[in-house]
């Protein structure tokens, strides 16, 4: 692999961390919405990633269709006949502990774009003698 192709290979790696980031932001943001008459809850949503051509590829998302939350509350105006309102399925434990594994991708592709930048100016250099 030429540097050229390592520095493109960490940038999709960048973009798609970043993305991974935005939408666990907006399923924390969305954490605790119910279901109303007429609109479920939000629910979770995981990132599709593929490899392309040596990088990674963005490929969309895709909503979690696990069981919302349940909780008892008989006074809530959105409760059902049996008194439960139903949250979203968004886990916000879960949730920040794959915001830290992205945010620790994220640098870890920042390092080696800057490894192969660093290479290319070494090698620049050594020509230039």
């Amino acid at each position: 692999m030429s540097l050229s192709q390592a520095m493109r290979v960490s940038s999709s790696g960048m973009a798609a961390e970043r993305f991974r980031m935005d939408i666990i932001s907006t399923n924390i943001a969305g954490a605790n919405t119910v279901r109303t008459p007429g609109q479920d809850a939000y629910r979770r949503q995981d990132v599709i990633l593929t490899v392309e051509n040596g990088g990674v590829k963005i490929v969309g998302t895709r909503k979690d269709m696990g069981p919302l939350r349940p909780v008892y509350e008989p006074g809530h105006p959105n409760a059902d006949p049996d008194g439960f309102v139903y949250y979203s399925n968004v886990q916000p434990v879960q949730e920040m502990v794959d915001m830290i594994s992205a945010s620790r991708s994220y640098e870890a592709n920042i390092a080696a774009f800057n490894s192969a930048r660093g290479m290319i100016r070494a090698a620049m250099n050594i020509g230039k003698m």
